[in-house]
């Protein structure tokens, strides 16, 4: 499949490994998380192989040796509720990052995003900010965050999800091009829209995982 020129799908083996468990309908709430972090952390490394450095010298127990510190403050921006799951995997990555949350849930009738959560400070207080959400399925909620984010005053903007669906690719790379987007598999593709007031809420990832929220925090 070729995918736009922003996308990147990782062929990880551990990546691969690790989604194939948290698939898993018997995967308990527990091991979920546990798996969300691991695989996050993963993207994580691979999503930030391009940060700017600049030099600094360090005294060893033998001599100086001359290496390197990150030039760029990261901002980490989980989508509430379920991309909390990922925020301790790149933490461990990069402990001196912001966290600012998010809150969107998506209508089940109309899958439109509804904002209820923001506490960006008033101007950016970093350079790099990393998207924070298991599923990019149909890309509303990943698109709404980054409009408020450029909005904010953000620069320079990154996605990073655990599933996505071609539709949600689709609709995230035409809205926001210049948005790299680091993902652990691409999925078939979503359920159909209701067809009328009642029916279960559609729109889900399949073969995708379920609910990630619910998954995470046992609440399906």
């Amino acid at each position: 499949m070729v995918y736009p020129a922003n996308v990147h799908v990782s062929e990880h083996p551990l990546i691969r490994h690790k989604l194939s468990l948290l698939r898993n309908k018997d995967t308990e709430p527990k091991k979920f998380r546990e798996l969300v972090r691991e695989i996050a952390m993963l993207l994580g490394y691979e999503a930030t192989c391009d940060l700017a450095t600049m030099p600094i010298d360090v005294q060893t127990p033998l001599a100086t040796a001359h290496g390197c510190e990150l030039a760029e403050r990261i901002g980490l921006i989980p989508i509430l509720r379920a991309g909390l799951g990922m925020v301790e995997g790149i933490w461990e990555l990069m402990p001196g990052a912001e966290v600012w949350h998010i809150g969107l849930y998506r209508d089940h009738k109309t899958l439109q995003p509804v904002q209820y959560y923001n506490k960006l400070p008033v101007t950016p207080t970093v350079q790099v900010c990393l998207v924070l959400d298991p599923m990019l399925a149909t890309g509303g909620s990943a698109v709404a965050t980054i409009d408020i984010l450029k909005n904010w005053g953000a620069k320079r903007i990154k996605y990073l999800g655990i599933i996505a669906a071609p539709e949600g690719i689709q609709l995230l790379s035409s809205k926001h091009p210049d948005v790299d987007i680091y993902l652990g598999a691409v999925d078939d593709h979503l359920t159909p829209l209701p067809m009328k007031p009642g029916d279960p809420p559609q729109g889900y990832i399949v073969p995708g995982l379920g609910d990630a929220g619910d998954r995470q925090f046992g609440t399906a």
